[in-house]
């Protein structure tokens, strides 16, 4: 017998704090970096959320600990070791920043995006930078 888990869902009403790597594990990087990031991966990005200047990709669950050191800016966020991290999820319908929103509203096609591609999107849009010297191949 197959059991169902319910997926996870954005809060409705206020901003939820959710710990990374339960349900997600979560790739931050500066605005300038990720808007390049984004328009390369074009429709391949899954939900991505938006704070002042920073951009949350969110990937599957346990892709955080593989991701490697691309950049002195891009961290990924999971479940490793003892470290636990928490990231603030708005409600579904804040869809405009500059606070806390969802720059790609998370929907039934768009959740998590595929860690490997992202990771090369980041690493070209950082070639494309002024900050691309020290971008890295894996």
């Amino acid at each position: 017998m197959t059991t169902r888990t319910k997926q996870w869902t954005p809060p409705r009403g206020e901003v939820e704090m959710v710990q990374v790597g339960l349900h997600w594990d979560a790739v931050r990087a500066p605005a300038e970096i990720g808007e390049r990031a984004l328009a390369l991966l074009d429709n391949r990005s899954g939900a991505v959320i938006a704070d002042y200047g920073q951009m949350y990709w969110l990937i599957p669950r346990g892709h955080a600990a593989d991701w490697g050191r691309l950049h002195r800016d891009i961290h990924a966020l999971g479940a490793h070791g003892a470290e636990v991290t928490y990231l603030g999820v708005p409600p579904t319908s804040w869809t405009e920043g500059p606070r806390l929103h969802w720059r790609i509203p998370m929907g039934p096609d768009r959740y998590v995006t595929d860690p490997h591609l992202l990771r090369l999107a980041m690493a070209r849009a950082l070639a494309e930078s002024d900050t691309g010297e020290e971008a890295t191949a894996r």
